[in-house]
C-alpha cells in the first residue's frame, strides 16, 4: 500500500552546532540518548529532548521500509519550531535559512519520497516574509511550520503578522501547527513531566489554533491551510463549547465552521481518538501521520486497522488527502 506519513520528524545534526556554542539561552546540550536537549530563552521551563533516532534520515526511511508498505514522508519541525523565534531576529533568520537548506537537501536526495516544510522566525515580520519567499522560491519547500507561540510572550495572532498570513494564503501553502513546550510547562509541571507531555502539548496546539480562529485570521484569509497536529488537540471534543462563545469573540460564524476548514493527522494513541478525528473533521481532512520518532508507526497502523473504513476512505487518509492538501508533487511514474 502506498502511504504518505504527514507528521514525520527528521532533524539535521548540523543545526545543533551553533546552538550548542551560544553563551546565552536558547542553547542546547548533548544528552545520554544520543541527541540534544534544547533549553529555551531565558532558561524557561519546557525543554525539548531528542534522541539518536531523530538524526539519520537513511535509517529512518529504512525503518519505514521494514513496515511492509511503500511509505513516503513529510518532514515538519515539531517542538523545536520555537527555536527560530526565540533567537534575536537576524540570528533567527540565519538559523532558519540553514534549517531550510538542509530540508531542501533532503528533498533533492529523495525526490518524490521526502518532502519538507520551512522554519520561519516570527519575531520580525519582514524577516518572516523574506525567509518565506526564500524557502519557497529558492529552495522549493512545500509548507511552513508555525510554533504554538512566538517565544514565551508573543502570540501567533499578533496583528503585525497579518501580511505574513496573507502571503502564506496567497501561495496556498500548508501551515503545520505543532506545540513547542514554551507556554504551559510552568503550570503543568511535576510528575516527571508526565502531565505536561500528556496535556500541555494538547492544550498548546488547541489554544494556538483557537487564536487563529478567534482573531478572525481564518475568516479574513479563507485560503489559509492549517494542519493541526495530534488529531486536533482538544478542539474537536470541545467544539460545542467553542461555538457557544463565538459571538463573544465577534465572529460572524461559529468556531466549528473554521475548525472544519482545518486539517489534522492520526496521531492519537487509541483508535477511538483517531475515529473521532475522522468523524469530526471528515474523511477529506484527515491524513495519516505518526509523529515518528516520537511514536511508533507500527502501533499507529495497528490502531487504524481497528477502525472500519472502506478502501476508498483508506486511500484518502493514507495517501490522497496528503497529496491534495499539502500540494505534494508526485514523480511522474507514481502519478501515472
Amino acid at each position: 500500500m502506498k502511504i504518505i506519513d504527514s507528521h514525520f520528524h527528521w532533524w539535521p545534526r548540523s543545526i545543533f552546532g551553533p546552538l550548542m556554542k551560544r553563551e546565552d539561552y536558547p542553547k542546547a546540550f548533548t544528552n545520554a540518548r544520543g541527541g540534544y536537549t534544547y533549553h529555551g530563552a531565558n532558561g524557561r521551563r519546557g525543554t525539548v529532548a531528542s534522541w539518536k533516532e531523530w538524526f539519520d534520515l537513511d535509517e529512518q526511511l529504512a525503518y519505514m521500509d521494514a513496515l511492509g508498505h511503500d511509505i513516503s514522508v513529510v518532514c515538519s519541525i515539531g517542538p523545536l519550531s520555537i527555536y527560530f523565534s526565540e533567537l534575536p531576529a537576524e540570528e533567527g533568520r540565519d538559523a532558519a535559512i540553514a534549517w531550510n537548506e538542509e530540508m531542501a537537501w533532503a528533498q533533492r536526495r529523495y525526490p518524490g519520497r521526502v518532502w519538507a516544510s520551512a522554519a520561519i522566525p516570527l519575531v520580525d515580520t519582514k524577516i518572516a516574509m523574506d525567509v518565506l519567499e526564500d524557502a519557497v522560491g529558492r529552495l522549493g519547500l512545500m509548507g511552513v511550520n508555525l510554533p504554538g507561540s512566538v517565544g514565551k510572550e508573543g502570540m501567533i495572532d499578533d496583528p503585525r503578522l497579518e501580511p505574513f498570513y496573507a502571503r502564506v494564503a496567497e501561495l496556498g501553502l500548508p501551515m503545520f501547527l505543532h506545540p513547542t513546550d514554551a507556554v504551559f510547562a510552568d503550570v503543568m509541571q511535576g510528575y516527571n513531566d508526565a502531565l505536561h507531555l500528556s496535556l500541555g502539548r494538547v492544550v498548546e496546539v488547541s489554544a494556538a489554533a483557537s487564536r487563529l480562529i478567534l482573531s478572525g485570521l481564518m475568516e479574513r484569509h479563507p485560503g489559509l491551510k492549517v494542519v493541526m497536529s495530534h488529531t486536533g488537540g482538544a478542539l474537536p471534543y470541545q467544539s460545542g463549547r467553542m461555538d457557544k462563545n463565538s459571538k463573544t469573540a465577534g465572529l460572524t460564524k461559529p468556531v466549528s465552521h473554521y475548525l472544519h476548514r482545518m486539517f489534522t493527522d492520526t496521531v492519537s494513541p487509541h483508535s477511538a481518538g483517531q475515529k473521532f478525528a475522522i468523524d469530526y473533521f471528515g474523511v477529506d481532512n484527515v491524513m495519516y501521520g505518526t509523529d515518528y520518532p516520537c511514536w511508533d508507526p507500527e502501533v499507529c497502523l495497528k490502531l487504524l486497522d481497528e477502525i472500519e473504513m472502506s478502501p476508498a476512505v483508506k486511500q484518502k487518509i493514507f495517501h490522497d488527502n496528503a497529496v491534495r492538501t499539502l500540494g505534494l508533487k508526485l514523480p511522474a511514474a507514481a502519478a501515472a
